[in-house]
């Protein structure tokens, strides 16, 4: 294929895979960033702008499917872009590439998590607190099941120093949904040590759910539960094999809420006994400075 001289920039007649994906990639910058003509100038650069971000979204999308054999990588990014018929170069221009892919999961995640609950599915209503926690851990951690032989490598990506802030936000948000979802809004100090330990029972979970060996097979490929970013991953996820049905990793989720609780009651009963204590204190003391004077 032969270019001729585009921004100054010139293209060999035969170039490598890796130059042309550089220079359009370079192409791609000169044309973005040129200056537009007067009066439309803004208008014309805000919808440019809108239309990349579009189109980056979409890589992100179509890239997911591909994680299950390139992991969150560059490859599978790439693979994406070819997937909605764009030039592989875009991915160049996504800060922090394979984070940006593994937030957008997240994000996709949490928003799949909502839904469910919006829709009334989960019966939420109808259950106790400590229920409603397990079941909202245990539905957000089976949308990414079909993920959990690749999430190993997310977590690394996600405790990166560039990439913490974020994940840490994004896992932040999701603890006020749980919080959201299980009516339990609190505050004050209060407020900070629920969204710790239910942070703490997510996260553990989280990590035990890498460890669990518990096997069993989903009955029908033609209904798929929470399980894949969209319906056309199914046939891909689920060809000929075998997932964990992760009743080890239930098991321990509901011990941790169970564990949780009980400490909460245990924070309860020591509260009432300082009070009971306190009062007693300040009325002996009451008492004895009447007898004094």
């Amino acid at each position: 294929m032969v270019w001729s001289s585009v921004a100054g920039l010139k293209v060999r007649s035969e170039p490598s895979l890796d130059y042309v994906l550089h220079m359009e990639c370079q192409l791609r910058v000169v044309l973005f960033f040129s200056s537009p003509s007067q009066g439309e100038g803004g208008a014309r650069r805000s919808t440019r702008s809108s239309n990349y971000q579009e189109e980056q979204s979409r890589v992100l999308a179509a890239s997911l499917p591909h994680v299950f054999k390139l992991g969150w990588s560059e490859a599978a990014m790439i693979a994406g872009a070819r997937d909605v018929s764009l030039s592989p170069s875009i991915v160049g221009s996504i800060p922090r590439k394979e984070a940006a892919l593994v937030e957008y999961f997240m994000d996709e995640c949490l928003q799949k998590l909502i839904d469910e609950i919006d829709s009334g599915k989960l019966g939420l209503q109808d259950m106790v607190p400590s229920e409603r926690i397990a079941k909202l851990v245990k539905t957000r951690l089976e949308i990414q099941a079909p993920y959990i032989s690749k999430w190993p490598q997310a977590l690394s990506i996600q405790a990166q120093p560039l990439n913490f802030s974020t994940s840490f936000k994004q896992r932040a948000e999701l603890v006020d949904e749980f919080c959201h979802a299980a009516s339990d809004e609190g505050s004050g100090v209060d407020w900070y040590l629920k969204r710790t330990v239910l942070g703490g029972i997510y996260s553990s979970t989280e990590i035990y759910m890498l460890t669990d060996n518990s096997t069993g097979f989903f009955s029908s490929p033609s209904s798929p539960p929470l399980l894949v970013m969209n319906s056309s991953d199914w046939p891909l996820v689920m060809s000929g094999v075998v997932f964990s049905d992760f009743q080890d990793t239930w098991t321990f989720l509901n011990d941790r809420v169970r564990d949780a609780f009980d400490l909460k009651k245990t924070f309860q009963e020591v509260k009432y006994f300082t009070e009971a204590v306190g009062a007693g204190v300040g009325g002996s003391f009451q008492g004895f400075m009447k007898k004094g004077c």
